[in-house]
């Protein structure tokens, strides 16, 4: 199985995996970004999935699409081999409603490892408009700018 089918298959659902299990797919060097923060080597992105667990009840990735880039000889540390679209379903502990929502993700792949990971989502959809009163506020403004 190559790092690409690892990589889904931990994504089926974070919460069924160990931050452990995160070394089977990931570089000791790799870069993690997402539209919250950076985490720069696997000890940082073990850290963040184990917080991630602690809060979320099921967390799944269903992958729509796996896009193949071609690449150069001299890859780069955040040079991009993949493009992965999904969608994320979560479920946090504690809470009834389900956030759901589309993002992509850009891998870079050396060596049948993970070495550069970045994450587009709209962290509005995700978290800004599930906060009482900011999330009315934010869902008029799409609306106003919808028209």
């Amino acid at each position: 199985m190559d790092v690409i089918a690892r990589f889904c298959k931990i994504y089926t659902d974070i919460c069924q995996i160990s931050p452990d299990d995160l070394e089977d797919i990931y570089a000791s060097d790799i870069t993690f970004i997402d539209p919250i923060t950076v985490h720069n080597g696997i000890d940082e992105v073990k850290s963040y999935f184990s917080n991630l667990l602690t809060q979320a009840e099921t967390c799944k990735f269903d992958i729509a699409n796996i896009f193949q880039c071609s690449v150069q000889n001299n890859q780069s540390q955040s040079e991009v081999t993949h493009v992965i679209n999904w969608t994320m379903t979560l479920v946090l502990k504690n809470k009834t409603k389900k956030i759901t929502l589309d993002g992509t993700t850009q891998l870079g792949v050396a060596d049948d490892i993970i070495i550069y990971h970045k994450d587009y989502y709209d962290l509005g959809e995700m978290v800004y408009e599930h906060v009482p009163i900011l999330g009315f506020i934010i869902k008029k403004i799409k609306g106003k700018l919808a028209k």
